[in-house]
């Protein structure tokens, strides 16, 4: 029996960008729902099982970052944001609110299938008992545990705790802000500089090319991600 057609929200209020995602994603095997209001949307959203949500920010009663919050106060879906604006405040509010990926128009369609692919790959929940290996190395998650080459591999705390952020959200854009708190607490929120020492750390001791990164990858401005090798 083959796999059941995931079903995209796509909120936007353009008529023609609904119209060529629409287009698109229909050509690959998806089924697509429109809404071209915030309001529209969080209805939509809670009426019938949606597998992912595609959502601009420009939208006519509100912001996209609050359908985003919103959906996200009940629902797990993955959330990618599409829109315009680039500004460094826009994506980290985005992703703070709760999307797990942000693409700026205009945009590739074979590029944001390929994140509508990852996106829901990720959403299969990981068991706490999992061990994510990779070509390079090994995280044994429950007993808090790496290995690499045969050898266990010594994090500190603080370099378990953000490499255990990161990989329990695999190719899912952590900010800044999110890892520092959890990782250090409320008060260290704009201490980006503690994040970058230990990142560096962290790639020196996992990362077969530190200078560059397979897996603990840096968006410029906004956070970190782990992708998995199968990403």
């Amino acid at each position: 029996m083959s796999e059941p057609s995931p079903i995209v929200l796509v909120i936007d209020d353009e008529v023609q960008i609904r119209r060529f995602l629409r287009t698109g994603f229909e050509l690959n095997g998806f089924i697509v729902h429109e809404a071209g209001t915030g309001a529209e949307a969080i209805r939509s959203a809670t009426l019938r099982p949606i597998d992912l949500v595609i959502v601009d920010l420009g939208l006519p009663d509100m912001d996209g970052a609050d359908v985003v919050e919103r959906i996200r106060s009940w629902s797990s879906v993955p959330i990618i944001v599409l829109s315009v604006r680039d500004a460094e405040r826009d994506k980290v509010a985005a992703l703070d609110a709760g999307a797990d990926d942000y693409v700026t128009k205009p945009f590739g369609m074979d590029e944001l299938l390929a994140r509508l692919r990852a996106a829901l790959r990720r959403h299969q929940p990981t068991p706490e008992s999992a061990v994510v290996a990779t070509p390079d190395f090994s995280i044994d998650l429950a007993a808090a545990r790496i290995t690499k080459d045969g050898d266990e591999i010594h994090l500190t705390p603080t370099e378990w705790s953000l490499v255990e952020n990161l990989v329990r959200n695999p190719g899912r854009l952590l900010t800044q802000r999110f890892l520092l708190q959890q990782v250090w607490g409320p008060q260290y929120e704009r201490e980006t500089n503690y994040l970058r020492v230990y990142m560096a750390q962290v790639r020196r001791k996992l990362e077969p090319d530190p200078s560059r990164p397979r897996y603990f990858i840096t968006e410029p401005g906004m956070g970190y991600r782990f992708e998995p090798p199968d990403a």
